[in-house]
Order: C-alpha cells, then sequence, then structure tokens
C-alpha cells in the first residue's frame, strides 16, 4: 500500500479492478477510502516534474465507475454530493494511473447547461447530459435567458471543487465552461442549431452571443472576482469543424469566443483547446450546398484551409497548441506551429486508440502505441527546446508540453495506457541547455 504511487503499480490495481479480480478491487477501494480521508494529500501538493513532459488527461469516467462499484455513488451523487470527495478522488485516479501532471475538471457541458436551468439526466454510472427532449432554450424565449446565481446549485458546487483543488495542489484555479456554441447545442438542441447554420447564420451568431453576454461572461467576471489568478478553459466539441465544418467552426464557433474575450481584461486567460477534425480543411468540397448536417455552407465560398483553421484555433488558444488524435493530421504539422507560435505542444491520444474492445493483437497493439509516444514525445521535446532558444521564459504549465489521454474510461484498455505511460516516462526528459 505504501508503494500504491509508484507507477505501474497503481495501474496494476486499477486493471484488477477492471478484470474483477477480488484481493485488487478490495485493495483499490481501500486507496480510495484513504484518498477521501486525506491520507494521500500531501502527494497532491508534488506539481509535477520539471524536467520531464507531462502525462494528463480527462478520468472523470473511469472515476465515476469505481466509486459507483465500490460504494454504490450514482452519477448525481459523484458529481455533486461531496465536492471535496470528487477532488480527492479524481486527483487519486490520475496518481494510480501514473499521471504526473494533476488537473481538474467535471462534466463541463452538463454542468453549464444545468446551471442556466437546463433539465439535466443523471444515470446510475455514465455522465450526465442534457435532456434532448426538454430544452430550455427556443425560437420564442432566447432572448429572454437569465444570468445564473452563481452562489448556489452548480457554480457553488464547482466553487468548492476549485477551492478544495487549490488547496491541495498549490496550482492556479480553472474554471471549465462549455463554449457559446456548444452551450448552444446543449439548451437550444443539436439539429434546431445546425438548421440554423445552414439557413439562418445571423439568427445562430444571435444566439452564441446572447449566451456570450447573459452567462458566459457574468461567470467568468464573478469567478476571476474570486480567483484574480484563475484560468477559464472552454469546451466546444460540437462546434469542432468534424461536425460544422472547417468554416462554421472558424466563422461561428471559434468567432464567439472572440467576441467573449474582446476588450475584457480576463481575456488573455480564456482559452478553448478541443477543436477536432482538421482533416476535414483538406477534403474537397461538393460543388452542390451541403446537407444540414455537414455544416459546410455555400460551395461558392473558398475553402477554409488548414493554417486558415489553425490560426483561428490559435486566436483563443494563444498560450500551447493542442493536436488532438481526430484531427488526423501528422505531429509534424502541429510541432511546427508550435515552435512558429512560440508555444509548448499538446498530443491527445484517443479513446478509440485504447479501447479494450477493439484489440486484435495486444502484443501487437502495446508496441506500435510505444513507438507512437516516443515520436509523440520527441516532438513535445524538440518543441520545448527550440522555443527556449527563441527566448521563451515562462516555466509553468503549459510547459513543458503534456501527452494528453482524451477521454479515460472503465472500456480503456489498461494494458495499452500503461505501454504509453511506460513509454512516456522512460522518454519524457529533456535538457534543453
Amino acid at each position: 500500500m505504501d508503494n500504491v504511487l509508484k507507477f505501474p503499480n497503481g495501474m496494476r490495481l486499477v486493471q484488477s479492478w477492471q478484470s474483477g479480480e477480488e484481493a485488487g478491487c478490495d485493495a483499490l477501494k481501500h486507496v480510495l477510502e484513504r484518498a477521501t480521508q486525506g491520507e494521500f494529500d500531501d502527494n497532491f501538493a508534488w506539481p509535477g516534474p520539471t524536467d520531464a513532459i507531462h502525462i494528463g488527461g480527462s478520468i472523470n469516467l473511469v472515476t465515476l465507475t469505481m466509486m459507483h462499484d465500490f460504494f454504490g455513488h450514482e452519477s448525481s451523487e459523484f458529481y455533486k454530493g461531496d465536492p471535496e470527495r470528487y477532488v480527492r478522488t479524481t486527483l487519486m485516479t490520475r496518481r494510480l494511473l501514473g499521471m504526473n501532471k494533476l488537473y481538474l475538471s467535471w462534466p463541463v457541458y452538463a454542468f453549464t447547461a444545468e446551471a442556466m436551468g437546463q433539465t439535466t439526466m443523471y444515470p446510475d454510472k455514465f455522465p450526465p447530459g442534457s435532456d434532448p427532449d426538454v430544452m430550455l432554450l427556443n425560437r420564442d424565449n432566447w432572448q429572454d435567458v437569465q444570468t445564473p446565481d452563481f452562489n448556489s446549485g452548480i457554480p457553488a458546487i464547482i466553487e468548492k471543487m476549485i477551492r478544495c483543488y487549490v488547496r491541495l495542489t498549490g496550482l492556479e484555479p480553472i474554471l471549465h465552461l462549455s463554449a457559446p456554441y456548444s452551450l448552444a447545442a446543449d439548451t437550444f438542441g443539436q439539429e434546431p442549431l445546425l438548421a440554423a447554420l445552414v439557413h439562418e447564420p445571423e439568427f445562430a451568431k444571435d444566439l452564441l452571443q446572447r449566451l456570450a453576454d447573459r452567462v458566459l461572461r457574468p461567470w467568468i467576471d464573478d469567478f476571476i472576482k474570486k480567483f484574480p489568478n484563475g484560468w477559464v478553459e472552454l469546451s466546444d466539441a460540437s462546434g469542432s469543424p468534424f461536425f460544422i465544418g472547417p468554416r462554421n467552426c472558424k466563422d461561428i464557433s471559434i468567432a464567439s469566443i472572440q467576441y467573449l474575450k474582446k476588450n475584457m481584461p480576463w481575456g488573455h486567460r480564456v482559452y478553448d483547446a478541443n477543436y477536432r477534425g482538421d482533416y476535414v480543411t483538406q477534403v474537397k468540397p461538393k460543388t452542390r450546398r451541403r446537407g444540414r448536417n455537414s455544416g459546410i455552407g455555400d460551395p461558392q465560398l473558398e475553402p477554409v484551409s488548414l493554417d486558415a483553421l489553425t490560426e483561428a484555433k490559435h486566436s483563443v488558444c494563444r498560450d500551447y497548441v493542442m493536436r488532438l488524435h481526430d484531427d488526423h493530421v501528422p505531429t509534424d504539422y502541429y510541432r511546427d506551429k508550435a515552435i512558429e507560435y512560440g508555444v509548448p505542444l499538446y498530443s491527445g491520444v484517443g479513446s478509440s486508440q485504447i479501447d479494450r474492445n477493439s484489440i486484435r493483437d495486444l502484443d501487437a497493439e502495446k508496441e506500435a502505441l510505444r513507438a507512437l509516444t516516443e515520436s509523440q514525445v520527441q516532438a513535445i521535446k524538440d518543441v520545448a527546446c527550440a522555443i527556449t532558444a527563441n527566448g521563451y521564459k515562462n516555466r509553468l504549465p503549459p510547459w513543458p508540453g503534456t501527452v494528453y489521454f482524451e477521454d479515460v474510461s472503465s472500456e480503456t484498455s489498461f494494458d495499452l495506457m500503461e505501454a504509453i505511460i511506460e513509454a512516456a516516462h522512460e522518454h519524457g526528459h529533456y535538457n534543453c541547455e
């Protein structure tokens, strides 16, 4: 038990839970109980290595499933029942999996919409989401959006989580919120919003700006007053080029964040890094108007190039460059862009890459992922050393760059994940002097 945080011991405990081994399950349950009681708090004060790249990711789903299996906590209780328990178990899961970068997040899309009054569904051991049959906003009431009460409900729960996270880790606070497009999708409806993109783009822009004015900007104002050194990370998967096309991503989704940040004293501390599907810029559009699900729009418009989309993404994420698995563009492109912009590089590991249900040959998959990880780690180190030589001075996260697991769940192959983290540990040390 004293060595549970020494990699890969914690990972092996999680593997034993996934495979249903009784002794391992009992040990993991005991570790989580101890974490909830604060016995690992001293470890959470370690911010991560200063001589190696960081390893992080989204682990909320696997923590939720473990807490459900061991303690019977359903989704609502896990996320909203006890903020300090949520923070400690979330941080503990990261340490168990061998992640050397601590980070706190929550079900961003559901929480932001719920704070507005959106009806939210909480399954037993699956993450919450907006009820698609009961949308908060429609064509008759969207202009009447109300500013949430930031001292009660979801905003109050998030504030307690953040205060606990800062107290335990000493790291700067981060508030996670939905970006305007995704917030509209979760409160107005995905299909009506897609239809507006195709047939009434000006209405779509007005809706997103109303959400920025009435919900997000006041929320960020309140947060920065309480946490002057805070950061705001927006999430906008629904607004990605993969779903709505590169032009709508650039001119609607990203433009709404630019509008939100414009002339605000905290604008430089607000960012969005989860736009995915950059490869669609390289897909030749059809000669007719695309269907409403494509979001491409008028084929007579000049196509959005990969460089133009990357520049737009950089305008709302100035401090690092993110390459996600679903971008399907070679890592070298993002390495070169990070060096051009003078910022660190993050490289994502997609959930499909480590899905235990799609493994044909485990040993072959492990070797392939080790090799891929080595190349990603090298790209991150190349960026760190290049921007250092060019005068980059910051030595706080996002420095020096991160291998980022985009989604870890109970369906993750922890054998594959272990291979990736092992390779990142083995090859992640750098010296740019």
